[in-house]
C-alpha cells in the first residue's frame, strides 16, 4: 500500500511521524525500490527546440538517484528546514525532479507559473518570501535563469538561484553539475506545498503534506489508477489541478507521467500512439478540438479538467467512448473529481449528497448559496510571510464559487 493509499484511513487519527512523512518524494523512492526499471517520467515533443535539451525518459531508479543527489546538493545550502524555495519551470521531467528534490531536502516547494512576467516573478518572490528559486536556462525565446538574476538584485531575501542549463549565467548554480555529484539523500518529511490562486503572485496559498495527500487520494478515488498505466498530461504542474491530476496521481500509484509541454501537435500525436495504457489529462478548453481527434486504443480513460468559473456543457455520449473523469478546481482550495460530467453536475446541484470519500472531502451550500467545503483534501490557507500557518481540516471553507442552475441542474460554476 503506497503512502497516499493510507491517507484516507489515517485522516481522523492524531498526527504522528508516519503521517508527517507522507510525501511525493517518499512515493518515488518506494517505487524505485519496488520496480526500479518502471518508467517514472518522460518528456514529449521537440524539447531541444524549446529548451535546448533532449527529451529524456527516466526510470523510477534513475529519477530517485537524481532527486537524491539534487536533495543532497540543496541540503548543502545550509538553509533552515522548511525554507521556501520557488520552482519556475515550463513543465516536463526536470520540473518534476526539481519539485521532488526540494521536498526531499526538507524544504517547502513553491510552484510558480511559467508565464509570469519579470514583474510578476518579483512580486511572487516577495509575497512568498522565497530564499531560493530553481528554474531552467532556456524557455523558448525567454531566459528564465537570467531573468532571475535581475529579480535577485531587488530581492535581498533571495539567496540561492539554480537552474538546469544550457544558458545558465554566472551567479546561478548549475543543477546539471549538482546532479553529477555523488551521494544521495533519503527524502525528509514533506513540508507541504505552496501555489498561487489564479496565478496571482500576490496570493500564495499553503497546504500541508497531509492535505496534498488527501487531495490526491480523493481525486484517484473516482477511478483508481494502476501502476501499469501512464498519465499523459497537457497541464503544467504549477497549480493544484496540474499537480494532483499529474505528478501526484502518478507517484501515488507508482505509474508513469508523460508531459506534452509546450503543446505541439506532432509530439502529442506521437505520444498518444505510444503503446502504453494511458490516462489522458486535458484542460476543458481543448475538449472541442479533442472531440474531432479519434483517440487510439492506448487511451483507457480521459480526464477533463475544468477551472472555475466554468460552464459544464454536457453532450451525448458516442459509441465506444472512453471512460471519463471530470475534475473541477475551485481556486487553489479544492479539486472535485467525478466519473463523468453528469455525475459532477449532480454533485454540484446537491453537494451535501455528493458521493465523495467522507474522510477526505465534504461539500455543502453556504447561506449565500456558495459552495463550501471541508476535510483534509481542501485544508489550505493564505501563506503569510512569517511562520507556516496551521490549518484546521474540518473547518468549513468558502470556495469563492456558487453553482449555476438551469432547470434545477448545475450547468456551471460562477464567482460568488
Amino acid at each position: 500500500m503506497n503512502a497516499f493509499a493510507v491517507a484516507e484511513r489515517a485522516v481522523e487519527a492524531p498526527p504522528d511521524a508516519s503521517a508527517r512523512s507522507v510525501s511525493l518524494s517518499g512515493c518515488l523512492f518506494a517505487a524505485a525500490r519496488a520496480a526500479p526499471q518502471r518508467t517514472a517520467l518522460r518528456d514529449s515533443g521537440d524539447r531541444a527546440a524549446w529548451c535546448g535539451r533532449p527529451a529524456i525518459t527516466w526510470t523510477y531508479a534513475a529519477a530517485a538517484e537524481i532527486v537524491g543527489r539534487l536533495a543532497r546538493g540543496i541540503g548543502a545550502w545550509r538553509l533552515p528546514a522548511g525554507s521556501r524555495i520557488g520552482l519556475w519551470f515550463s513543465g516536463g521531467a526536470e520540473a518534476a525532479l526539481a519539485h521532488l528534490a526540494v521536498e526531499a531536502a526538507g524544504h517547502l516547494p513553491c510552484a510558480m507559473p511559467a508565464a509570469w512576467s519579470p514583474e510578476q516573478l518579483a512580486a511572487g518572490i516577495e509575497a512568498a518570501n522565497l530564499v531560493g528559486v530553481l528554474t531552467e536556462g532556456r524557455r523558448g525565446a525567454r531566459r528564465p535563469a537570467e531573468e532571475l538574476t535581475h529579480a535577485a538584485m531587488r530581492q535581498f531575501s533571495l539567496r540561492y538561484l539554480a537552474a538546469f542549463g544550457p544558458g545558465v549565467p554566472d551567479g546561478v548554480i548549475s543543477l546539471d553539475a549538482m546532479a553529477l555529484e555523488r551521494g544521495v539523500t533519503e527524502p525528509a518529511a514533506s513540508c507541504g506545498l505552496v501555489t498561487f490562486t489564479d496565478g496571482d503572485p500576490e496570493r500564495p496559498v499553503y497546504r500541508n503534506a497531509e492535505s496534498l495527500a488527501a487531495a490526491i487520494a480523493a481525486h484517484c478515488d473516482a477511478l483508481p489508477l494502476s501502476a501499469d498505466e501512464r498519465i499523459l498530461t497537457l497541464l503544467p504542474a504549477h497549480d493544484l489541478r496540474g499537480l494532483v491530476t499529474g505528478l501526484g496521481a502518478a507517484l501515488a500509484a507508482g505509474a508513469g507521467l508523460e508531459t506534452v509541454i509546450p503543446f505541439e501537435e506532432a509530439g502529442f500525436r506521437t505520444a498518444l500512439l505510444r503503446p502504453v495504457p494511458t490516462r489522458l489529462v486535458v484542460p476543458a478548453l481543448i475538449e472541442p478540438a479533442l472531440a474531432a481527434l479519434p483517440l487510439p486504443w492506448t487511451v483507457r480513460a480521459l480526464n477533463v479538467v475544468h477551472r472555475a468559473p466554468a460552464i459544464l456543457k454536457r453532450r451525448a455520449a458516442s459509441d465506444g467512448e472512453k471512460p471519463r473523469l471530470d475534475s473541477l478546481v475551485l481556486g487553489e482550495t479544492v479539486l472535485v473529481t467525478r466519473p463523468g460530467l453528469s455525475d459532477l453536475a449532480a454533485s454540484l446541484t446537491h453537494p451535501d449528497r455528493a458521493p465523495l470519500p467522507p474522510t477526505l472531502l465534504a461539500l455543502a451550500l453556504g447561506r449565500d448559496g456558495g459552495l463550501v467545503c471541508r476535510g483534509p483534501a481542501c485544508a489550505s490557507g493564505p501563506l503569510p510571510r512569517g511562520a507556516t500557518p496551521e490549518t484546521d481540516a474540518w473547518a468549513w471553507r468558502d470556495s469563492g464559487y456558487r453553482p449555476v442552475l438551469s432547470g434545477g441542474i448545475a450547468t456551471g460554476v460562477a464567482a460568488v
